[in-house]
């Protein structure tokens, strides 16, 4: 029976979830898949065999005393506040499916955290890489904690700071996007959806992680371009105090995102990992407006972007008319094969290759008794067994 893989799957926005889904839908049949997630409705309507464990939702939990809340984060980790009992169950649950399940290999998308208590746990561990700021202790610890890293884009995305002995463990899938219906193009998409096919279309999209796309600023830009038609797609942020105007349309949530990225002249969006992916599956020309995230995620991801020619970037969001005329002219003057390029149409299963292919190795010869039978610190290989002193069992850690 092949070893099981199993995925932390972090419940914030959907992509995760969708980036689990893709990769999972691409295992061999008969390798068990389970995930462990406080988010187990994000994988409504998936029709792969997998097992779902529902961790208890820790965001927001109370800290019981302010004592235990004034204790102070150590430098190793990101988020561990004291007293939790939801926390405890979420890493008991985590503990006990690992152990029950002799899972071969754990996949974390993601958390330092979970995946430094998979290596204390003994359970081989592969991080989701994701951009940003993460030269700190506690994320270097958990990458070197792991047997390796993911980082389901192209390499060619890759930050310049990101340290040499990491970047030689991190399996590159190519740019990974979760949707996989066909990509119309621009005159069909424009049948389709019943849109003007020679007035210029900028689109506005945004995904469920965040508040949304800022609502005021694409006002000011609606009035910049007047003959365009500017679309909102996903969840937009207003403040109250917006002027609507005729050529700018809120759509909410859309049933085909890929038609109308496919029928947009302009892409604004955020720099989430599939948003840029979507947009780059059809070619678009793309506006970045990195959202606020930990650790920088976005930012530097919309820096990677336009330092490849793959994207244009405002320092923030245009308030005056020249402005959004600036930006828009330097969208139009972009390459859309450049951002093209950034897609990899098989990277969901490179990946799923590479983990199952990692997970074999790993576990290669198993019950052959060519793996080491008892564990000895690398400092007393080869000298006189110790085992009957059980005072020099304890100075050596062997108790």
């Amino acid at each position: 029976m092949k070893k099981p893989i199993a995925f932390f799957v972090h419940h914030q926005g959907r992509g995760h979830a969708n980036r689990t889904m893709a990769v999972a839908a691409e295992f061999a049949r008969d390798r068990p898949v389970s995930v462990l997630t406080a988010g187990p409705h994000l994988f409504d309507g998936f029709t792969r065999d997998i097992e779902i464990v529902a961790l208890p939702n820790m965001i927001g939990a109370a800290v019981p005393t302010p004592r235990l809340y004034a204790e102070p984060t150590p430098q190793v980790m990101h988020c561990v506040p004291l007293g939790l009992s939801e926390m405890r169950r979420t890493m008991r649950q985590i503990l006990d499916h690992l152990d029950e399940r002799g899972i071969g290999l754990f996949v974390v998308d993601v958390s330092a955290e979970i995946a430094l208590l998979s290596r204390i746990a003994s359970v081989p561990a592969v991080q989701i890489r994701m951009h940003g700021d993460r030269q700190d202790i506690g994320h270097v610890g958990s990458y070197e904690a792991c047997v390796g890293m993911l980082a389901p884009f192209d390499p060619r995305l890759e930050q310049d700071d990101y340290p040499a002995h990491l970047r030689a463990k991190t399996f590159y899938s190519g740019g990974l996007c979760t949707s996989v219906d066909r990509v119309p193009d621009r005159v069909e998409a424009r049948a389709r959806l019943g849109l003007d096919p020679d007035r210029e279309i900028v689109v506005a999209v945004t995904g469920g992680g965040g508040s949304g796309t800022p609502y005021a600023p694409l006002t000011v830009g609606a009035r910049a371009a007047p003959d365009a038609v500017w679309l909102t797609l996903g969840p937009t942020h207003r403040e109250g105090h917006e002027t609507d105007f005729a050529n700018l349309h809120e759509l909410g949530w859309v049933p085909s995102v890929t038609d109308y990225l496919a029928a947009a002249d302009i892409v604004v969006a955020s720099a989430g990992d599939n948003t840029v992916h979507e947009v780059a599956r059809v070619g678009g020309r793309l506006i970045v407006m990195p959202e606020w995230r930990y650790f920088g995620e976005q930012s530097r991801k919309a820096e990677a972007l336009v330092r490849l020619g793959a994207a244009v970037q405002a320092p923030v969001w245009p308030g005056d008319l020249q402005g959004w005329r600036d930006l828009l002219g330097s969208a139009r003057a972009l390459d859309g094969d450049a951002l093209h390029s950034l897609y990899a149409s098989n990277a969901a299963s490179r990946a799923a290759g590479w983990l199952e292919g990692l997970t074999d190795e790993l576990w290669q010869g198993e019950h052959s008794g060519r793996g080491r039978s008892t564990f000895v610190p690398e400092h007393l290989e080869g000298r006189a067994d110790l085992s009957e002193d059980p005072i020099r069992r304890e100075a050596v850690g062997l108790v």
